[in-house]
């Protein structure tokens, strides 16, 4: 009886213990998204009022660039990647001096036109906010990664608005196929905190009709199938062209602040002959798709390209608000090409490409419950199901560890990252497969042998 007692006692505390923590957290990044979310507003309105403002574009990038190479390299790139690289491999720990480095880089990137996201950054400044707040305080190595994931959920939740898949975010990001049940409480805190704050200064993302769908039929159900595969690829394509960027960076012989100068040339060059939606948040574009408007069916593509510059020649920001967008758009051609509701499958498609590009399936379908209403989840269900499936075993998040293999002749070195694990095909049940052929054409050779005779 003792025990039993002394166990409740043990989990009452722990549940207290993180109701008190997790809401600090929560508090500390819903002002600090709050904060940033404004200066970049503030900071994209005056550009807009600047006579041929683009053309800062190579500089912001060249600034960022130098910021990030020479002050704080913790801060290029995307934010959620580095924020689980330092969970894993440093229990949380986030140096001081990245949240104001990653404040300034990504300003200057997202404002003066660099295509990035803003959830990333919000990500990792939270998640630096709790490590700096966790070594104050002198809290454990295991208190301090639970703290630093309170504050990716926390920063998840605040920009998209979406508590419930910001919660789960922080407990799925973390690795591909495995779930940080012990993280899930004070997850789902520190996320309802951090948008309960921003609701409270009046930060809002989504201005879509909350129900896009309003009835499921079993053709729409197929149909969301042949999504989830087309978006499958397309969360392929994307992480592809992510790390065919970096490659490329990692073997230019240049210094960051000049590469990153080119590169903004190149990101106007691309805009000027296509379109310059392709630059920036973004975010206007997912709204016109989200609402059944016509985009133009390239987006998708050059959304790609211009993120992959962006975010590897020396630009900082996230991944997150990009792959949105790349599905917003790509979900639009896909209801566009076979007559379908655009808006529907545009929402599918930010579902699609969440859960194949960064591995989070729950993530994305609680977005869809959350975002567009509860008749999309069965076809949301299944759409990032089979989208997860797809893209195979990579990630725009290379830095998330592997805990699964995707199918059963696939194999794979587990519990590493995933831009490290190399693949190979299980070779017994390849030949299996050959003898199982070989063994089926000779019976129906021998059939129609014996038909011939008789």
């Amino acid at each position: 009886m003792n025990k039993h007692v002394t166990e409740e006692c043990i989990l009452l505390i722990t549940v207290c213990k993180w109701l008190v923590l997790a809401t600090g957290v929560g508090l500390l990044v819903g002002v600090s998204t709050t904060f940033f979310l404004e200066a970049l507003q503030t900071i994209l309105t005056e550009t807009s009022h600047i006579s041929y403002g683009l053309f800062l574009l190579p500089f912001g990038l060249s600034l960022s660039a130098w910021i990030t190479s020479s002050l704080a390299p913790e801060a290029g790139g995307q934010g959620v990647e580095r924020v689980i690289q330092a969970v894993h491999l440093r229990s949380g720990r986030i140096k001081a001096h990245v949240i104001p480095a990653k404040l300034v880089a990504t300003l200057l990137t997202i404002g003066t036109g660099g295509s990035a996201g803003n959830v990333g950054p919000c990500a990792q400044i939270g998640g630096a906010v709790a490590s700096w707040t966790a070594d104050i305080f002198r809290f454990s190595d295991a208190d301090r990664k639970t703290l630093v994931i309170c504050g990716i959920s926390a920063g998840f939740a605040s920009v998209l608005g979406t508590p419930i898949a910001g919660a789960f975010f922080g407990v799925e990001a973390l690795f591909v196929g495995a779930l940080a049940y012990h993280v899930l409480l004070p997850s789902v805190i520190a996320a309802v905190v951090g948008h309960q704050v921003t609701l409270f200064f009046g930060v809002t993302f989504w201005t879509t009709p909350v129900e896009v769908v309003t009835h499921v039929s079993p053709l729409l159900f197929l149909w969301s199938i042949l999504a989830g595969i087309c978006f499958g690829l397309c969360a392929l394509a994307l992480i592809e062209a992510i790390n065919l960027g970096k490659r490329t960076a990692f073997y230019t012989p240049l210094p960051p602040p000049l590469l990153a100068f080119l590169g903004g040339l190149v990101l106007l060059g691309v805009a000027s002959i296509s379109s310059m939606s392709v630059l920036g948040l973004g975010d206007h574009v997912i709204q016109q798709a989200l609402a059944g408007q016509e985009v133009l069916w390239y987006l998708c593509i050059l959304k790609i390209v211009t993120t992959s510059i962006t975010l590897n020649f020396g630009g900082s920001g996230g991944v997150i608000l990009p792959i949105c967008f790349v599905g917003a758009t790509a979900g639009s051609l896909f209801g566009h090409t076979f007559s379908l509701d655009t808006g529907v499958f545009a929402a599918l498609g930010i579902a699609g490409l969440l859960a194949g590009a960064v591995n989070t399936p729950i993530t994305a379908v609680l977005l869809s419950l959350e975002v567009f209403g509860i008749e999309i989840g069965v076809c949301a269900m299944v759409c990032c199901a089979i989208s997860f499936l797809i893209s195979g075993h990579r990630s725009a998040i290379p830095t998330q560890l592997l805990q699964l293999h995707k199918a059963p002749a696939i194999r794979a070195e587990l519990n590493r990252e995933v831009s490290e694990t190399q693949f190979f095909v299980d070779e017994w049940e390849v030949r299996i497969k050959v003898v199982r052929e070989n063994i089926k054409n000779r019976l129906i050779i021998m059939k129609n042998r014996s038909k011939r005779k008789s």
